[in-house]
């Protein structure tokens, strides 16, 4: 007859336990791309379009996964809604991009790279480069 030792019912027991919360997490329904994006722009306020901004002052970038690039330019962020191939993107895409001068603009191709593979699967034209700026109402 099989006796569980404490050690090993120990085991068995956080083993059930990571599982049933791997699996709870999994079950939690992710916020939609729309709802992300919306909740990355609170606070602030959108301006005009442009056609282009500057590269070397990109400080970071975000992908909102079927929706938009965002690029932040110090506490400037800027939502580029590619027209075609949105669907493509993917949170956890590395982007390349090969520009021609230290712009990077709208109809701009951006590569897309599986991060853990680094095997390239598309790319997206970028649009117009929408700016959000803070708003100084709190």
């Amino acid at each position: 007859m099989f006796r569980w030792s404490p050690a090993l019912l120990g085991v068995a027991v956080l083993t059930t336990a990571t599982l049933a919360s791997t699996f709870s997490a999994a079950a939690t329904p992710r916020v939609s791309p729309d709802a992300e994006l919306q909740d990355m722009l609170k606070g602030y306020v959108a301006g005009k379009p442009v056609e282009c901004i500057s590269l070397p002052n990109v400080t970071g970038n975000t992908i909102v996964t079927g929706r938009a690039i965002v690029y932040q330019l110090g506490t400037r962020l800027f939502v580029n809604v590619p027209p075609d191939g949105a669907s493509r993107l993917h949170r956890d895409d590395i982007i390349v991009t090969r520009t021609f001068g230290s712009n990077l603009c709208r109809q701009d191709l951006v590569r897309l790279l599986d991060r853990t593979s680094t095997i390239p699967h598309g790319f997206v034209a970028l649009g117009r480069f929408v700016p959000y700026t803070k708003s100084k109402v709190n």
